[in-house]
């Protein structure tokens, strides 16, 4: 039905006939999605050409089988068909692999600008290891959106000095032998990079393999981070051992979240990093098969150094577990009150279950317990998305044995933890009986709202459920919780400032939303600089310590669908005199002569900010940079007159703000120490027939 025809059934029943505009929330559509009749396990979304519309990697394998994991390439953009219509690229995009994949995740290791790929698997059937596949494009110079193993070289030390691995459990072609179905990456140790969380549930899911951490080295790659320096002699970790990476020593669900002991060995077949207690670190909520759920908190933030504690037995109410298979969980804000809270599949029992975050920093604490209607059944994963764009969140369900559920969330404020959710039924939902291991949503069409794709078990095709909704995402994120900035003096280094956004949207389609962080220094608004997902809710920028002045700084983040917020302004005063001393001659445009000065201290390796003032705005102009003055100045005509010697050393071309500044960024580099530095600014206004009006020469020395 067209928009028109919508609108004419509209005027004609008026309000009596809105359910039936909307009988039915998404619609399956096989014939956008490749047919391939295989037994997936996972689904992830990722843009892998760059060019604005949603592409999908697919995790294959299953219990008896060993297979080729898939990409389906999105026919919009690049492609110059049809947005939201897939093909399936494998052949020419991925590694030939067949594994027992369990898991595919998309994560920029190597911090290049493109997406990779890891991929978990399990040795079930046959030994194998988790694999790392490098996209080809931005640092490696190929071709964007086409991958090569790079698994050899990736993992770093195994069963060497630092590692818990046994020599046994490594494999000759790089990686070890495990059984993982879930690994999750986020900036675990806040160093700009992304670690790695890699889960476990052991062999014949006994349940006693230990998950590991990798710290990333910034270049994508990964060591073991195991600060107990123990490393087991087998397989699996026992009762006495110490923890690895976390305090304490193992014990087998254990309720100590003193310290003293923990259990960081379960059958885990989904791990999550989040902020859970709101100190802008990422704690870790760790699944399990068959024993409880447990969670980490991240202790970073409260004692400088990265350190992890069992706090299971403090941070779940009673009662949250009661002996089901609990395949997955999932965390984000139910009621807007941005903290994240909690939706445990299978949890007690066979029922679903959800929960709210009522933690104050630095102790996770969830409460009210609420199990949802008609979930005793065999489910395997859930996630977030706000299907009738209302600006909550609801909760899409893919079932194993049954048909897949869609909860509408109908929390409308009130006592917090009071979600109100109603399950849509089958007719109204759209959802359809399958065989479900997964389910991932985006906005696969481009128009405004969240669909759903399926991994589909038993030889099943996936499915592809287009939202039929006619209204569009208008809600903006929720940029909070921006981390805190002392006065102190201006000397190198830098300011790491940490952010929470928040979204109706999937945690992982959120983390690509463009998330700016604005400065100013002394009222001049300098460049702004792009923030890196952390992962979770957290984003994260630096802000150089070298500036002098009165400093403020706030966020803005705008999502998929162009809806922008930005965050409160925070402020500090770094004390300092970055020099300069002004030479030479100038001449004039419309407002007088160009001046320039600098704005930070001029320090190796640490962005040096200058800016050109008194120009009209809009007006284009550029810096230049030279070691020698010109004595006197060079006069080259039309108001072009040059304080510097030649050759030039870099000219940057900017033009003037609103306000009438032009601010340029250079970092020396460490060849540059010691050298005397001479810049100049060059407005394309000036006056009396002159095209050009420049500053004085600005002479300044790098220490």
């Amino acid at each position: 039905m067209s928009h028109f025809q919508r609108a004419l059934l509209v005027l004609s029943c008026g309000g009596a006939c809105a359910a039936t505009l909307h009988a039915q929330a998404f619609t399956s559509t096989p014939a956008q999605i490749p047919a391939t009749g295989s037994l997936t396990e996972n689904v992830d979304f990722g843009d892998i050409d760059h060019d604005g519309d949603w592409d999908a990697v697919i995790a294959d394998g299953g219990d008896t089988t060993q297979d080729q994991n898939r990409v389906y390439v999105n026919l919009g953009g690049l492609q110059a068909g049809t947005v939201g219509f897939f093909q399936d690229q494998t052949a020419t995009r991925m590694p030939v692999f067949n594994t027992d994949g369990r898991d595919i995740e998309f994560v920029d290791l190597d911090d290049d600008g493109d997406l990779d790929l890891y991929t978990s698997n399990t040795s079930q059937l046959l030994n194998q290891t988790n694999r790392w596949w490098i996209n080809n494009g931005a640092a490696q110079g190929g071709t964007l959106g086409f991958w090569s193993d790079d698994t050899a070289a990736r993992w770093v030390g195994l069963a060497g000095a630092g590692s818990s691995l046994p020599a046994s459990a490594v494999l000759g072609g790089g990686g070890f032998i495990d059984w993982s179905c879930d690994c999750d990456f986020g900036d675990l140790d806040n160093d700009g990079d992304m670690d790695l969380a890699h889960g476990t549930y052991g062999g014949a899911f006994g349940g006693n393999v230990p998950t590991r951490l990798f710290l990333n080295n910034g270049t994508g790659f990964y060591t073991e981070f195991n600060p107990s320096g123990f490393q087991l002699s087998v397989t699996n970790i026992a009762n006495g051992n110490p923890g690895l990476w976390c305090e304490g020593t193992q014990s087998a669900n254990t309720t100590d979240a003193t310290g003293t002991n923990c259990d960081i060995a379960s059958s885990a077949l989904d791990l999550d990093l989040i902020d859970a207690d709101g100190d802008l670190d990422l704690d870790l909520l760790h699944g399990a098969r068959q024993e409880a759920p447990r969670y980490f908190r991240n202790r970073l933030t409260e004692t400088g150094s990265l350190a992890f504690r069992d706090v299971t037995g403090t941070a779940l109410p009673a009662g949250y577990w009661s002996g089901g298979d609990n395949y997955e969980q999932e965390q984000g804000d139910m009621d807007n009150d941005n903290d994240w809270d909690l939706y445990g599949l299978n949890w007690p029992g066979l029922s679903d279950a959800v929960f709210n975050n009522t933690s104050t920093t630095g102790t996770i604490t969830y409460g009210s317990m609420q199990t949802l209607a008609s979930s005793a059944n065999d489910d395997n994963e859930g996630d977030f998305l706000d299907y009738d764009n209302d600006g909550d969140l609801d909760l899409i369900v893919a079932a194993f044995q049954s048909t897949n559920r869609l909860y509408q969330n109908t929390y409308s404020g009130g006592a917090p933890g009071s979600f109100a959710t109603t399950l849509i039924s089958q007719a109204s939902s759209g959802m359809t009986s399958s065989r479900a291991l997964d389910v991932d949503v985006a906005d696969v069409d481009n128009d405004g709202d969240s669909d759903a794709m399926t991994a589909e078990d038993g030889g099943q095709n996936e499915l592809l459920y287009i939202n039929n909704t006619t209204a569009n995402d208008t809600f903006a994120p929720r940029v909070v919780n921006l981390e805190t900035i002392g006065n102190g003096s201006a000397t190198s280094g830098w300011h790491v400032v940490r952010v929470h956004v928040n979204d109706n949207s999937s945690y992982y389609t959120q983390w690509y939303n463009p998330t700016w962080l604005e400065i100013t220094v002394d009222g001049i608004k300098l460049p702004d600089t792009r923030m890196q997902s952390s992962q979770g809710q957290v984003f994260r920028a630096r802000i150089p310590k070298n500036l002098t002045g009165a400093i403020t700084y706030k966020v803005r983040s705008t999502d998929e669908h162009a809806n922008t917020t930005t965050s409160s302004t925070k402020n500090y005063t770094s004390t300092g005199t970055p020099g300069g001393t002004s030479y030479g001659t100038s001449t004039n445009g419309p407002a007088g002569a160009p001046t320039l000065r600098l704005l930070s201290l001029p320090l190796i390796d640490q962005p040096l900010y200058l800016v050109g003032e008194n120009v009209p705005a809009g007006t284009a102009g550029f810096i230049a940079f030279s070691i020698q003055q010109a004595s006197p100045a060079l006069n080259l005509g039309s108001g072009l007159l040059s304080n510097l010697g030649f050759p030039l050393l870099a000219v940057l071309q900017r033009s003037a703000d609103s306000a009438g500044k032009a601010v340029v960024a250079v970092t020396p580099p460490a060849g540059f120490a010691g050298l005397a530095l001479n810049a100049e600014y060059i407005s394309l206004a000036g006056t009396a027939g002159n095209a050009f009006a420049c500053s004085r020469g600005l002479a300044f020395a790098i220490p």
